[in-house]
C-alpha cells in the first residue's frame, strides 16, 4: 500500500484536528470505522520525511498539505478537476525533478546554469496537445538521445578547456621522453624494473601496487597509501590499465602513461579526478591469483 493514499491522506487530517480548514472527524461507528481510520494513522508513518526527502515540501505548511489532499480526495468523479490536479502534480514533478535533474546531468555541480523550463514545457505541451509540435515523439526521443552526450561534452570542454589542451601537452612531450615506449592506443609506458614472470590474460585475476598522479602531480589513488595491495580482473578497469596490465609479465613495475580517452574521458569524477584528465601510474604487478 502506497504511502501517499488518499486514505492516508483523509487519516492525517483527522489526527490533525485542525478546525480552521475544515478537515474530518473520526466517527468510528463500527468495527469497519475503525479499521479504516487505523490504516489511515499506519500510514502517515514516515509522511513528513517523505513529504521532505522525495516531494520537496516544507512540512511549516502542512496545513496547506491537507487543504490540497482534501480537495483531491473529494473531486469524485469530476473528470475536469481529477485532469487540473494531476497536471498540479505533473509541474510539480518537472519543477522540483525534471528540470534540476536534466540540470545537473548537463552542468554538474555548476548551479549557475540550468536548462530552459520553457523551452520544456512547450515541447510538453506541444506533444501532449499535438498542436505546434517541432518534432514527433520518436524524433524527440531520437534528438534527445543523439544530442545528449555532444551536448555534455561541449559544456564540459568549455568549463575545462585549459586542462584538456594542458593533458594533450603533456602526452606529446611524454611520446618523445627517452626510454619511453608505445603501446598502442596513445598509452606509453616506461619499464622501470624488467620482469620475468607470466603475463596475464584480460581475464586474469591480479594482484598489484599502484600509485596515480595528474600532470599536476597530484595523487588521486594509490595502493601504497592504503598499505594493501589491489586486486582484480584486468578487464574489470579503465582500458588504458587492461592494455598495460595484459602486456607486463609479473614483477614488473611500469610508469603508464594513459591519454584521457583511455581513462576516463570526460567523466566528472570530482576534484581529485577532472574531466579530460590524462593518467600517470606506477604500477607493480606482484602476481596473478
Amino acid at each position: 500500500m502506497k504511502k501517499l493514499s488518499i486514505v492516508a491522506a483523509i487519516a492525517l487530517a483527522a489526527i490533525m484536528g485542525s478546525c480552521t480548514n475544515g478537515t474530518p472527524k473520526a466517527d468510528l461507528k463500527n468495527d469497519v470505522d475503525t479499521l479504516a481510520y487505523a490504516v489511515g494513522v499506519a500510514q502517515t508513518r514516515g509522511l513528513k520525511d517523505y513529504m521532505v526527502q522525495r516531494l520537496n515540501i516544507d512540512t511549516t505548511y502542512i496545513n496547506e498539505f491537507i487543504k490540497g489532499m482534501k480537495e483531491g480526495a473529494n473531486i469524485g468523479d469530476n473528470k475536469k478537476k481529477a485532469a487540473y490536479y494531476a497536471g498540479v502534480m505533473q509541474g510539480q514533478q518537472i519543477a522540483q525533478q525534471w528540470i534540476p535533474g536534466l540540470s545537473y546531468e548537463i552542468y554538474g555541480d555548476d548551479s549557475t546554469h540550468t536548462v530552459s523550463l520553457q523551452n520544456l514545457l512547450a515541447g510538453f505541451f506541444s506533444g501532449a496537445t499535438g498542436k505546434n509540435c517541432l518534432m514527433s515523439v520518436d524524433e524527440a526521443e531520437q534528438t534527445w538521445q543523439s544530442m545528449m552526450q555532444a551536448v555534455k561534452t561541449r559544456v564540459t570542454e568549455e568549463k575545462y578547456g585549459e586542462w584538456k589542451k594542458e593533458c594533450e601537452d603533456y602526452m606529446a612531450k611524454i611520446a618523445k621522453k627517452d626510454g619511453v615506449k608505445p603501446l598502442g592506443d596513445g598509452i606509453y609506458y616506461e619499464v622501470l624494473t624488467e620482469g620475468k614472470g607470466a603475463t596475464p590474460a584480460d581475464t586474469s585475476r591480479v594482484s598489484v601496487n599502484y600509485e596515480g598522479k595528474l600532470v599536476n602531480d597530484t595523487i588521486f589513488d594509490s595502493s601504497y597509501q592504503r598499505q594493501e595491495p589491489a586486486k582484480f580482473r584486468c578487464n574489470q578497469v579503465i582500458p588504458g590499465w587492461t592494455k598495460a596490465l595484459t602486456n607486463m609479465p609479473v614483477g614488473s613495475t611500469w610508469m603508464v602513461y594513459i591519454p584521457q580517452e583511455q581513462a576516463y574521458g570526460n567523466q566528472d569524477r570530482g576534484e581529485k579526478l577532472p574531466p579530460f584528465s590524462c593518467l600517470i601510474f606506477k604500477i607493480e604487478l606482484l602476481g596473478i591469483e
